[in-house]
């Protein structure tokens, strides 16, 4: 046996030494952070299920990026909550469509910064699932054409990036193909490859007001008993054309980052959901917990899982701590 020759713990001894042998080094760069766009002026309306997030108006949310950007997170992705909706969710691909108006107002601010949209119809379709919905059906191919017009109209506006989040299949090559063709090359996309049919997104279908009127989303979002699919799912996006690949949720998702990490070889995000957000959150407020220590624990567990970015509603507050 090595003991007593090898004490692992000598390396423990103090601050300066386990610094030293750290192996995951978490970093302001490291994070997305998630914004949420509606209608009217001045508005920062609290958003009851994920306590410290709002609902901003696009003055606002430009103001909010300016704070992040000079916290140095070099990146946000922006949600928005459209004044109507429909059965083809028209609002999504509106020139004028909040999500537009808040990437023209972000980039006009702090021009510098990554700007990402999320590209998906639930939020803006009245019976709030991801497509066109025929009868009880999610039709697949005659989505398509509506999310990449959404994409499109997003790059028009100044989007850096865009983020398909639906799950049809075939979205990312009918995005790029759009995009290509309209002289937006330059655009990556950032696929929600593996993204798992999860109860964690709880609150930000309150956030979002995308909770869909019927049935569930479990026929195109992915089933979280699975892990060799997601690999296929990322696969299938990186040969269509994907720029970085993505994994949600995250916290109960690190073996599939992992797998994913070890599989592809572009960029791997993953989404720290709003359900382990809130979780965090209830637990720190009835004392159960350390917030700050428990919040960085977690999304260094993520990193260390082999993401290479992470979208999370804790940026702000983690980039305080890092930069302390």
């Amino acid at each position: 046996m090595l003991f007593p020759d090898y004490r692992p713990r000598r390396m423990r001894a103090s601050e300066a030494l386990r610094r030293m042998i750290r192996e995951t080094e978490l970093s302001p760069d490291d994070f997305i952070y998630p914004l949420f766009a509606v209608g009217g002026r001045k508005v920062a309306e609290p958003i009851s299920s994920l306590p410290g997030q709002y609902h901003y108006s696009v003055d606002n949310i430009a103001a909010e990026a300016r704070k992040a950007w000079q916290l140095g997170i070099p990146a946000v992705i922006l949600f928005g909550v459209p004044d109507s909706k429909d059965p083809l969710g028209t609002r999504a691909y509106a020139k004028d469509g909040i999500v537009q108006q808040a990437v023209r107002a972000v980039k006009d601010r702090v021009p510098e910064m990554v700007v990402i949209t999320d590209v998906c119809l639930c939020a803006y379709t009245d019976h709030g699932h991801c497509g066109v919905v025929e009868g009880e059906v999610i039709d697949n191919d005659a989505s398509l054409d509506l999310l990449a017009r959404t994409a499109l109209s997003h790059a028009r506006a100044g989007a850096d990036m865009v983020a398909p989040s639906d799950m049809m299949d075939g979205r990312v090559g009918e995005i790029r193909d759009s995009l290509d063709e309209k002289g937006f090359s330059h655009v990556p996309i950032m696929a929600y490859s593996a993204k798992y049919c999860s109860a964690y997104y709880g609150p930000f279908r309150e956030a979002a007001d995308s909770a869909p009127r019927f049935g569930d989303r479990r026929t195109y979002q992915m089933d979280p008993a699975n892990a060799l699919e997601a690999v296929r799912e990322a696969t299938l996006d990186v040969e269509e054309g994907a720029d970085i690949i993505m994994v949600k949720p995250a916290l109960a998702y690190l073996d599939v980052i992992c797998r994913v990490r070890q599989e592809i070889d572009l960029p791997v995000a993953a989404y720290n959901v709003s359900g382990e957000y809130a979780m965090i959150k209830a637990a720190a407020k009835m004392g159960w917990l350390d917030e700050k220590r428990v919040m960085m624990e977690t999304l260094t567990a993520i990193k260390r899982a082999g993401a290479d970015m992470i979208l999370t509603y804790f940026a702000p507050a983690a980039a305080r701590i890092l930069n302390a």
